[in-house]
């Protein structure tokens, strides 16, 4: 092949992975513009199952549909939330481009990265598809001031291609016009281009003539979103982060205890989800970056971190999508305030930054070695295809002397994963777990279990808890020397 037909060759390839990445992300954001008509399907559902019921057993049930009318105005105050979201979200690529070329042939040599449908699609830390990947020639993710997400990546990359022609997945079409918010009746209606401030949208991409069919799974992973909300940015969440957060806060602090302003030590945080973890520890007056692949949590962070205005700014209803396990209907229904705190009043370092990309790809790169006094792991390291590449990463990334604080289970996120010959999973043991982290030259310093849950309603009577493994472990100098963090 000659230079010019590899240089085709290079340009052909390049355009349909974008136009693949692009149909992945409108898959996305199509997922969250869905999630008014998927609520409003579910609620008709318990409207038809009503209806079927004897007139004495109605009589016992009389208010019964004033909860469904109340659930269709949190429904709609959730739907507020996401539209406003995504009006702030200002995506890395051109969303108007043509994506007919996804629907070659080619496209079957994509390979699919497959949810396992035998777990909770909330069951912790990030989603395991639709990821965003910075290419290795662009992986600088501080964003302005500080604070904000990185949103210009050369690359987005998803190994999962998108189906729209299934249909008996697909979502009903919208029996509303679109999504403007009455504060005042709290009802959401009107247009998708209305912004809340009665503003015309510039965003051609949420136009509902873009919008796809989405598998109900894809909504599912949006309800998740709004839970991981109450987690990270809401009261209700504080006793979960203090289970989990608050050990791996104190570790740091007893660490490194001399944290210079002129030159903080720098810590890294996989799987960073909604970004709350990554903030507390550069309030702690650390050079902190959140890694994290799922766009869903990115473009809810990036909302939350760089456009809250000031605390308890917005209200949601996270626990409507469960009519199981409930004491009263009250404690479903109830609302939430979020942000608990004003983000960028938070007291963060000038470096805190939060990279959207795959742990592997991003961090891969030569450039990343040596580079981390810290890494801090939450829910995070059984999200691998291969759990040995992310301890020889974590590895190799860290500084002689540097230290590994990690909190989470082993729920291995591609487990059991059913028909899926190809789809490589890697299960250890806790044991060896940690023998593979000592080949790596890591010594355990301290270790402990702690009890926590994830993403749990407090007021349910199902409560799922972990027995969490928390450890300490430093990497041991190369030279045989050992080198205390500052």
């Amino acid at each position: 092949m000659s230079g010019v037909e590899e240089d085709e060759e290079r340009r052909r390839q390049r355009k349909l992975e974008e136009a693949l990445e692009v149909k992945s992300l409108r898959r996305i954001i199509s997922a969250y513009l869905n999630y008014p008509d998927a609520a409003e399907e579910d609620v008709k559902r318990y409207e038809r199952s009503y209806k079927k019921l004897p007139p004495a057993h109605k009589a016992l049930l009389s208010h019964y549909p004033l909860k469904l009318q109340k659930l269709r105005r949190c429904i709609s105050i959730n739907s507020y939330f996401i539209f406003n979201m995504l009006q702030a979200f200002e995506p890395p690529l051109d969303m108007s481009q043509d994506i007919d070329t996804c629907e070659s042939s080619h496209c079957e040599d994509v390979p699919n990265d497959h949810v396992s449908g035998a777990k909770d699609a909330c069951c912790h830390s990030t989603e395991t598809s639709e990821k965003m990947y910075l290419s290795k020639s662009n992986q600088a993710c501080c964003g302005e001031e500080g604070i904000a997400l990185s949103n210009s990546p050369k690359e987005v990359t998803t190994d999962k291609e998108i189906d729209v022609e299934n249909q008996h997945d697909s979502l009903t079409e919208t029996e509303t016009s679109g999504l403007e918010y009455n504060k005042e009746t709290e009802n959401f209606r009107g247009d998708y281009f209305i912004d809340s401030n009665g503003n015309v949208s510039n965003h051609e991409w949420l136009d509902p003539s873009h919008q796809l069919h989405v598998p109900l799974i894809d909504v599912d992973k949006v309800r998740c979103i709004i839970r991981n909300i109450v987690r990270d940015w809401a009261v209700e969440g504080q006793k979960e982060r203090d289970q989990s957060y608050k050990p791996i806060l104190e570790e740091l602090d007893a660490l490194f205890p001399n944290r210079s302003e002129e030159s903080p030590p720098a810590c890294l945080v996989p799987g960073a989800g909604l970004g709350r973890l990554a903030l507390e520890i550069s309030s702690l007056g650390f050079i902190s970056q959140g890694n994290e692949f799922s766009y869903y949590m990115m473009i809810c962070s990036s909302f939350i971190l760089n456009h809250s205005q000031n605390a308890e700014e917005w209200k949601i209803h996270p626990w409507i999508h469960s009519n199981c396990n409930s004491l009263s209907d009250g404690d479903q229904l109830r609302a939430v305030l979020v942000p608990d705190i004003h983000p960028a009043s938070a007291g963060i370092t000038e470096g805190f930054s939060m990279c959207g990309g795959d742990f592997v790809e991003v961090y891969s790169d030569p450039s990343q070695e040596g580079s981390w006094d810290a890494i801090v792991t939450c829910f995070f390291i059984d999200t691998a295809h291969n759990i040995v590449e992310y301890i020889e990463i974590i590895s190799r990334i860290l500084k002689d002397g540097g230290v590994w604080i990690n909190l989470g289970p082993l729920l291995y996120h591609f487990a059991d994963m059913y028909g899926q010959e190809d789809e490589m999973s890697i299960e250890l043991s806790l044991e060896d777990v940690k023998g593979v982290a000592l080949h790596y030259g890591f010594q355990l310093e301290r270790e402990r279990t702690i009890e926590t849950t994830y993403t749990t309603n407090p007021r349910s009577m199902m409560q799922n808890r972990y027995y969490a493994a928390f450890w300490t472990m430093r990497k041991k100098s190369t030279t045989g020397k050992e080198h205390a963090p500052a």
